[in-house]
């Protein structure tokens, strides 16, 4: 094998050489790769710490990926299990502990297939609303797997809205226990996941590694000491006491939101554009100018327009990441000295961030899946697996929709609040400040000022922030009931909530930055991405813009123009860029996506890993030799 040396780190080539395509796009890279990895990691212990995480991994042949395009329903289960039984003992052989720095990276260098994920999130809403009886008695066991949690929220027919809920609790003093029961068939649990259940619900679009059944509840005792007190409780005659905010029963679905952010959702769009891009520069087709070779797709500008903007979209959500977890440390160091007033913030930003993250990832991973044509459709290339994975992100954790209306109830009643000049919180300050009515950009070159293009998305917020809630008040000053207004402003309440949170996420990425250090040419580039991301979705969204006329038809046309100038930029660095992600080839998976750019030689070898090329098809002996032996005769 050979090794190729990307800084400090080492990829593998099996088949012994680098495409010249592919190592060309490095030599021009206008920034440290290594420098960059380490500041997306956080430093450069954190990037060591990562690497060896990952090569311990890898290096064990129980983890290995190799041929789980292969595997049927039943098989990649049994290696979910597997692995996830060999992963206690790994962490016992090198030291790793539950709670220890190198558990993040531990998921990661995994690729997410194995069992038990939900059991961590078993332990955490034990750690977070247990008392610390209850923690004492149970995070111990749960870390020995000597018991294991599953995750039994959604019923066949209520998900998302818990107060519709319809299992049944009931409290019997006499024995101290609560009955659980499951009334009607709605009310059965679907979906829960790693548990032992009456039944599996039947296959999926992925997730086959994960054993999702239905759980049927039926007198079913539970004693009241097992009821997570550390928030509220139910004394022995039955009273019920609450501490704090009736939010904090939320705060592990919170926590779970901003964690799927980060490993769920913008993880496989950097893997996405990693395989598109990197396939997009060996992949030659057609000719840009005659008599000279096909030229390199990415080349062309609609295939930069395709995959670059989605590249500058997970720079800019891997910092939005960092900006929710801030929020959310904040708010647990709060609620650690019993002070719930950060609760609704971070509960509306990470449903908010929830919504807009898993729709523009999912979206991107499907653009760079169509992006590499043919070859991107084949499981073998890694993008079919990645979207359909990530398609269930828009789904579980609370429905999108309804997700943005959570955060539009936050948005307007902060509005009506700063309206009143009462003081919000940090993150919708904005909307008590006056600002002008009209972009005040001159030329195209204006549009790469982050403050002209901040301000834009401000003003549009607020625009649809003030609208939706002066149509509200409207309605029910003309009679409506509240729940009916509410109704009938929704679509824009949505609408309102995604640019709330678009505006953050430009705010956000131009402020990091401005943080960077100028040298090693990474905050040059990051102000590129930074400018794309900002004027890609203006230049998507260009009514929302020119509604009130803040922006002019002659304004649009110079976003546009400094939008397209910023493409040819950018590709100059695409490769780079998608290298300092550093997925390994293993964790990748993909023919396509591999470092070398060694792609047909690549597809070929595994395809001759099929199944069906060793064996006989019944297909052939049963149906297809009669027909052509009956066809033959009588020829």
């Amino acid at each position: 094998m050979v090794l190729l040396e990307t800084g400090k780190h080492w990829q593998g080539s099996v088949l012994g050489s680098v495409n010249p395509d592919i190592a060309s796009e490095r030599q021009t890279a206008s920034f440290s790769v290594e420098k960059l990895t380490a500041r997306l990691d956080g430093s450069v212990e954190q990037t060591r710490m990562r690497r060896a995480v990952a090569e311990a991994i890898e290096c064990d042949p129980e983890f290995s990926r190799e041929n789980q395009y292969f595997q049927s329903q039943n098989e990649r289960y049994e290696a979910a299990v597997r692995k996830g039984v060999h992963l206690q003992k790994k962490m016992r052989e090198m030291g790793w502990a539950e709670d220890g720095p190198e558990y993040k990276y531990i998921y990661r260098a995994l690729s997410g297939d194995v069992a038990f994920l939900l059991h961590r999130i078993f332990m955490r809403s034990i750690s977070v609303l247990g008392s610390e009886k209850q923690v004492t008695k149970w995070i111990p066991l749960a870390s020995q797997y000597r018991l294991i949690g599953s995750y039994a929220q959604t019923e066949l027919g209520h998900g998302t809205y818990l107060q519709g809920l319809e299992t049944t609790a009931v409290f019997d003093s006499s024995t101290q226990e609560f009955i659980l029961n499951t009334p009607k068939i709605s009310a059965m649990k679907w979906w829960p996941g790693d548990s032992i259940t009456a039944g599996d619900i039947g296959p999926k679009m992925n997730f086959e590694h994960t054993d999702n059944g239905y759980l049927m509840l039926q007198n079913v005792r539970v004693p009241r000491e097992n009821m997570l007190n550390k928030f509220c409780e139910v004394r022995p005659d039955g009273t019920y006491l609450r501490r704090g905010s009736q939010q904090i029963n939320y705060f592990t679905m919170t926590t779970v939101r901003i964690s799927l952010i980060s490993d769920e959702v913008v993880t496989p769009l950097m893997k996405a554009c990693t395989i598109a891009i990197r396939y997009s520069v060996v992949r030659r087709q057609s000719k840009l100018q005659p008599g000279e070779q096909e030229a390199k797709i990415l080349d062309y500008q609609t295939q930069q327009e395709k995959l670059l903007p989605q590249l500058a979209t997970a720079y800019a959500f891997h910092f939005i990441n960092d900006y929710l977890q801030e929020l959310f440390n904040r708010a647990y160091r709060d609620i650690q000295r019993k002070n719930f007033d950060t609760l609704p913030e971070l509960h509306a930003s990470s449903s908010g961030f929830k919504a807009l993250v898993t729709q523009h990832c999912t979206s991107g991973v499907e653009i760079c899946l169509r992006a590499c044509g043919g070859h991107g459709y084949s499981l073998l290339s890694g993008l079919p697996s990645l979207y359909t994975k990530i398609l269930a992100s828009c789904i579980y954790e609370g429905e999108n929709t309804i997700l943005l209306l959570q955060t539009a109830r936050f948005l307007i009643k902060s509005f009506m609040a700063a309206s009143s000049g009462q003081p919000v919180p940090p993150s919708v300050t904005y909307l008590a400040a006056v600002k002008p009515r009209k972009c005040p950009a001159k030329n195209k070159l204006d549009f790469l000022s982050p403050d002209i293009y901040t301000e834009a998305y401000e003003h549009t917020a607020v625009r649809l922030i003030s609208s939706t809630a002066a149509k509200l008040q409207d309605l029910i000053q003309s009679g409506v009931k509240k729940h009916d207004a509410w109704n009938q402003c929704t679509v824009q309440l949505a609408q309102a909530a995604k640019a709330h949170c678009h505006y953050i996420t430009v705010k956000n990425f131009a402020e990091t930055v401005e943080r960077l250090e100028t040298k090693a040419g990474i905050q040059k580039i990051m102000k590129h991405l930074c400018d794309l991301f900002a004027l890609h979705g203006i230049f998507s969204n260009a009514g929302v813009f020119l509604h009130d006329g803040y922006l002019s038809g002659a304004q649009m046309d110079m976003v546009t123009a400094s939008y397209l100038d910023l493409l040819p930029v950018i590709r100059k660095d695409a490769v780079p860029l998608v290298d300092a992600f550093d997925f390994s080839d293993k964790s990748l998976n993909s023919a396509l996506g591999s470092y070398d750019g060694q792609v047909y030689q690549r597809f070929y070898e595994w395809a001759q890993k099929s199944p069906t090329n060793t064996q006989m098809n019944p297909a052939y002996e049963k149906y297809l030799k009669p027909l052509l032996h009956n066809t033959l005769s009588k020829l």
